[in-house]
């Protein structure tokens, strides 16, 4: 018989003990890597070979596995990152992922006030859902919980959101900066088979969400002001660390997610299944990986509208941002706007509590949208084969950029007063009143303005990006039929339409909201009165639209 062959740990080289881990440690999906503590705390030789400062490769491996990560390589310009940025990321994510799962800062802490640490956690939630490919929402719905952390925050008693405690004191709940990001999430997590009609928590949410989203003159639509078409500086954002990338980001008002979560619940409470209804998230079929690597993903621009909002200023301040995709309005629409009886809604222009909201009836009606995109393109010039699309932004002279249409009222959908606009096959013209005015041509919307195309007899291809958006359409409802007209806000997509009805004596009404969503988009918002000058509280309601499926 032969002799016993003695095995230590300490004759394994590094290599394979880092491979050991890495495999111990993913062999589980779903939160922190637990099972490479064991292997770490076996001997010292374990130690010193594995442990999280002598060895990041290990961790930037586990993170790998476990997060998404293509997202943040293309958005922030870089095919990898340090095996150290990664272990970091991981140690970051798994002490999130500990803290709501454990139900951390959901609630008011002892002294009636949210804990500090929510700032960062909020804008660090909100970026791992923008980056969203499968992974980082799997880890936060089924190891995090985060649907149960969501609803201890805006509906708990002590709910760290402050909205429920508010309301039963007759005040009107806060609009922070980080109710702001935790509406994004309420919204782009929101799973209405969770709720049931006999569900206390049910009650709140319709509650909370119907003030937040009827209440237009408390909660703006928009952050820069929606009067507003080239911004000024705007507060600035949270500041954080991401992959070793100082980002500031803002998140959007909540206006436009309270929204679209309050319609949804709405519909999902009385059976509603009809195609006017909004796309939930996570009722989307997932996308291909092929779609995703050429168009991004799901919440694709809403990372380009808050990190835009985080920053002081866009320079240039006039030229088309990545918070919309150039193409993405154009098509029909079917959806639904809300409103309420005048006189009601007038009482809550005088001063009545939030509590009134409640028992304020609710009518919908039923809308069809049929919308063209119409572009200012920049003068061609020559790029690299390998250069990004004609969509993306980098810099080129300013004498490739003909100047836009000019801001005008935002009672107009931003048009100037006098402005003529002439549609045909190909475009529209447009010619401002005044002196000295020339007329500009804007390009239909079409495929040739999708890539680059070869440039003849040269090495490179010729871009033409998109500088400015106008919209034209017509529609009908039960109210009527009517003409749409509107531009596309340059810094964050922010879309402003105006709806004339045709026969009858509707009015004049000005729809207003954003496009939210790439793959499955929603166009929410809300509609006003054109009477009101716009720098006062009007006569509002909601709307949502999504694309005729």
């Amino acid at each position: 018989m032969p002799p016993a062959i003695s095995v230590s740990l300490d004759t394994i080289p590094q290599e394979i003990l880092s491979e050991i881990a890495i495999y111990a440690a993913t062999e589980s999906f779903l939160g922190p890597p637990a099972a490479i503590l064991p292997l770490i705390a076996t001997n010292r030789w374990t130690y010193s070979c594995l442990s999280f400062h002598s060895n990041p490769y290990v961790y930037a491996k586990i993170y790998e596995s476990k997060f998404d990560l293509s997202q943040a390589f293309r958005r922030l310009g870089t095919n990898s990152f340090a095996t150290t940025t990664l272990a970091q990321e991981l140690k970051r994510k798994c002490t999130m992922l500990n803290r709501i799962r454990n139900r951390q800062l959901s609630r008011m802490n002892a002294d009636g006030l949210p804990d500090k640490a929510l700032d960062d956690t909020l804008a660090q939630l909100y970026l791992m859902v923008v980056e969203n490919e499968g992974n980082n929402e799997q880890q936060l719905r089924e190891y995090a919980h985060i649907d149960e952390w969501l609803r201890e925050f805006w509906l708990d008693d002590q709910g760290a959101s402050g909205s429920w405690q508010d309301m039963q004191k007759g005040i009107w709940p806060a609009h922070s900066e980080n109710n702001c990001l935790a509406m994004w999430l309420y919204w782009f997590l929101l799973k209405p088979e969770k709720y049931s009609r006999e569900d206390l928590y049910t009650r709140r949410a319709l509650n909370i969400l119907k003030v937040y989203a009827l209440g237009a003159h408390s909660y703006p639509l928009v952050t820069p002001p929606w009067t507003e078409f080239i911004s000024s500086s705007s507060d600035e954002g949270a500041r954080l660390t991401m992959y070793d990338s100082n980002l500031s980001i803002k998140a959007p008002a909540l206006g436009v997610p309270a929204i679209l979560s309050f319609i949804s619940l709405l519909s999902h409470l009385h059976e509603r299944t009809d195609y006017s209804m909004p796309i939930v998230p996570s009722h989307a079929s997932p996308p291909r990986k092929a779609l995703l690597e050429s168009v991004g993903n799901e919440w694709e621009y809403e990372w380009g509208r808050s990190t835009n909002l985080g920053t002081d200023k866009l320079s240039p301040d006039n030229i088309l941002s990545n918070a919309i995709r150039p193409g993405s309005i154009e098509g029909i629409w079917e959806g639904i706007f809300t409103y309420t009886e005048f006189t009601s809604y007038a009482a809550l222009l005088s001063g009545a509590p939030p509590h009134f909201l409640q028992s304020i009836l609710v009518a919908q009606h039923k809308q069809t949208w049929k919308l063209r995109e119409h572009h200012l393109l920049s003068h061609p010039s020559l790029i690299s084969s390998d250069s990004d699309s004609c969509l993306s932004q980098s810099a080129d002279s300013e004498d490739d950029y003909p100047e836009p249409v000019s801001p005008g009222n935002a009672l107009h959908a931003y048009f100037p007063v006098g402005t003529h606009i002439e549609e045909t096959l190909e475009g529209v013209k447009v010619t401002e009143a005044g002196p000295g005015k020339k007329p500009l041509f804007y390009e239909r919307c079409g495929p040739s303005q999708e890539k680059p195309k070869p440039e003849e007899g040269g090495k490179g291809t010729a871009r033409r990006r998109v500088l400015d958006i106008i919209i034209t359409g017509e529609g009908h409802s039960s109210w009527g039929e009517f003409r749409l007209v509107g531009r596309v806000r340059p810094r964050d997509g922010f879309i402003s339409l105006s709806k004339d009805y045709i026969n009858g004596d509707r009015g004049k009404w000005l729809y207003r909201g954003y496009l939210v969503g790439n793959l499955n988009p929603n166009l929410a918002g809300r509609w006003r009165d054109t009477l009101s000058p716009p720098t006062v509280p009007g006569y509002e309601g909601c709307f949502t639209m999504t694309r005729r499926r």
